[in-house]
C-alpha cells in the first residue's frame, strides 16, 4: 500500500515549470514500462531520446515562449553566447527541484494514505519506508540504465500543425496531388530545419569534411518523392544521391520522361537498374547531364569509390513475367562479379545493388553495401565486417502503396562519411507518412565502429 501510495504520489508531485532561457519548461514525470525523455515542442512535434529504463520517464514541454527575450537574443549576439552557459543551469535547476518535490510528495502521500488505511502510527511508518526503498530502487535502475548515448541518437515525430487537411481517398488524392507535394516539401523541410537545431547534441557531429551522400530506392513512378529528394537535398546540403533502383513501375517508353527531374537535383545521381527499370529506363537516366549510371561499373563521385551492378532481371509485372530467378540465384550472380571485382584490385568504398540477396555476395569486397527492392528498411552487420544497408521505398511503393491498410511510408536516409577514411560515421533515417499523409520521423544512428576491419569472406 505504501509503495502504491507513493508511486501515485511521485507522479502527482512530478510536475515543476522552469525557465529556459527566454522559453518555460514544464518538467514531468509519468508512468512507462521503458522510461526514456520525450521532448515536446508544440506544434512542430517531438524528440525522443532513450535515456533510461525503469517504470517512470520524463517529458519537457515548451510550455510558453517570451517574445521581447527571443527579440533580444536574435538583435544580440554576445547575449545568445551567454545563454547557452545559461541553460544547463537553469535545466539542472529544474530537474532538481522537480525530484525534490516529487520525492518529497511520494513520502506524504505512502504516510498518510498507510495512516488512513491501517489507522497505526507503526504501519503508517512502514509503509513510508517502503516508499524510500522504491525511491532507492526506482534511482539505481535509472543510474544503471542511463545512457548518455542517447542523445546522439535523437528520435523526431511529429505532425505540422499548419499542414493542410491529411489527403484521403483515391480521388481526393488525384486533385489535390500537386498541393500535397508541395505541403510535403515543406513539412521535410520545416522538420529537417527542427533536426538539425537539435542535432548540434550528437558526439558525432556532420561537419564541413564529411561527405553527405542521400541513399533513395524503390521510387516506383511517383512525382511526390522528386519534392521529397529535393528538399532533403537541399536541407542537408548532400553531395551526391544513390538511387539503388526501381525508378520505373513498368519500365515503359512513356515512363521515361520520369527521368527528367533528375537533372533538377542539382547534385550527382548515381544510379543502378532495378527489377522494375527496363535497359530504356537505364538509358533514359544516362541522358541527364548530371546521372551517373553504374552496371559493372566503378567511378570515383565526389571523393567515394562506388561500384554498381543493374538486377539481372525484368519483371515489372509478376502477373504477365514468370520470375525464376530465386535469392539463390542471385547470390549466385553477385558472387560472380564480387569475384572478378576482388581480382581486379580496385575495391570500392560503396557496392550499390537492387536485391539485397545479390548485395550479400559482395561481403568482405567492401565496408557497405546499399540496396532496395523490399520496401522495408533494415540493417544489419555482416560477419566479414560489411554492413548491408536496404533502404525502404522512397516513392511509398507508387500506386501499389495504397493496397494495404496504411499507405507504405515514404522512406530514405542521409548518410555521413568520413572524407579521409571514406568510412561511414551515422546516417539520419528519415520516414514520412505514404500518400496523403503528412506525419514524418528522422531517427540518428551512429556506426559503433566506423574503422572496423573488413575481411573477404572464407
Amino acid at each position: 500500500m505504501g509503495l502504491t501510495a507513493g508511486y501515485i504520489g511521485l507522479l502527482l508531485g512530478g510536475r515543476y515549470v522552469t525557465p529556459v532561457g527566454p522559453t518555460d519548461v514544464q518538467l514531468t514525470l509519468q508512468p512507462s514500462l521503458h522510461g526514456g525523455t520525450t521532448l515536446k515542442l508544440p506544434p512542430l512535434g517531438s524528440l525522443q531520446l532513450d535515456t533510461h529504463g525503469g517504470p517512470v520517464s520524463l517529458e519537457a514541454r515548451l510550455t510558453d515562449l517570451r517574445p521581447d527575450q527571443a527579440k533580444k537574443l536574435i538583435n544580440d549576439d554576445t547575449e545568445l553566447d551567454r545563454l547557452t552557459d545559461r541553460i544547463a543551469g537553469q535545466i539542472r535547476h529544474g530537474l532538481i527541484e522537480l525530484l525534490i518535490r516529487a520525492a518529497l510528495i511520494a513520502l506524504a502521500t505512502s504516510f498518510a494514505a498507510s495512516l488512513l488505511l491501517f489507522r497505526s502510527w507503526r504501519r503508517a511508518l512502514l509503509g513510508t519506508g517502503s516508499t524510500v526503498l522504491g525511491l532507492a530502487a526506482l534511482t539505481l535502475v535509472t543510474w544503471t540504465t542511463f545512457n548518455p548515448q542517447s542523445i546522439a541518437e535523437p528520435r523526431y515525430t511529429g505532425l505540422l500543425a499548419n499542414a493542410p487537411q491529411v489527403v484521403g481517398d483515391a480521388r481526393s488524392i488525384v486533385e489535390r496531388f500537386t498541393a500535397y507535394r508541395a505541403q510535403l516539401a515543406r513539412l521535410v523541410g520545416n522538420i529537417s530545419e527542427l533536426y538539425a537545431t537539435t542535432s548540434t547534441l550528437p558526439t558525432y557531429e556532420p561537419d564541413p569534411s564529411t561527405i553527405r551522400v542521400l541513399h533513395v530506392s524503390d521510387i516506383h513512378l511517383n512525382p511526390a518523392a522528386w519534392s521529397v529528394i529535393k528538399s532533403v537535398s537541399t536541407q542537408f546540403k548532400v553531395d551526391l544521391i544513390i538511387d539503388s533502383g526501381d525508378l520505373m513501375d513498368h519500365g515503359s517508353k512513356p515512363e521515361d520522361k520520369f527521368a527528367n527531374s533528375i537533372s533538377g537535383l542539382k547534385v550527382p545521381y548515381v544510379y543502378i537498374r532495378g527489377n522494375h527499370d527496363s535497359m530504356e529506363t537505364q538509358k533514359a537516366v544516362d541522358r541527364e547531364k548530371n546521372a551517373i549510371v553504374l552496371d559493372d561499373d566503378t567511378r570515383d563521385v565526389k571523393g567515394l569509390r562506388i561500384y554498381g551492378v543493374g538486377d539481372p532481371r525484368f519483371t515489372p509485372d509478376k502477373s504477365t513475367r514468370d520470375d525464376f530467378v530465386g535469392a539463390d540465384q542471385l547470390r549466385d550472380e553477385g558472387t560472380r562479379y564480387a569475384e572478378k571485382l576482388r581480382n581486379s584490385g580496385n575495391l570500392p568504398d560503396v557496392v550499390v545493388t537492387h536485391d539485397p540477396s545479390e548485395g550479400e555476395a559482395f561481403s568482405g569486397v567492401s565496408p557497405l553495401i546499399l540496396a532496395g527492392h523490399t520496401h522495408a528498411r533494415s540493417t544489419k552487420l555482416l560477419p566479414t565486417g560489411t554492413r548491408l544497408f536496404v533502404q525502404g521505398s522512397t516513392g511509398g511503393a507508387g500506386l501499389r502503396g495504397l493496397e494495404h491498410e496504411q499507405p507504405t511510408p515514404i522512406e530514405l536516409s542521409v548518410l555521413y562519411f568520413s572524407r579521409a577514411s571514406h568510412r561511414l560515421q551515422g546516417w539520419d533515417d528519415l520516414r514520412l507518412g505514404g500518400l496523403g499523409l503528412t506525419s514524418a520521423q528522422i531517427e540518428r544512428h551512429l556506426e559503433p565502429d566506423p574503422d572496423r576491419a573488413v575481411k573477404p569472406q572464407p
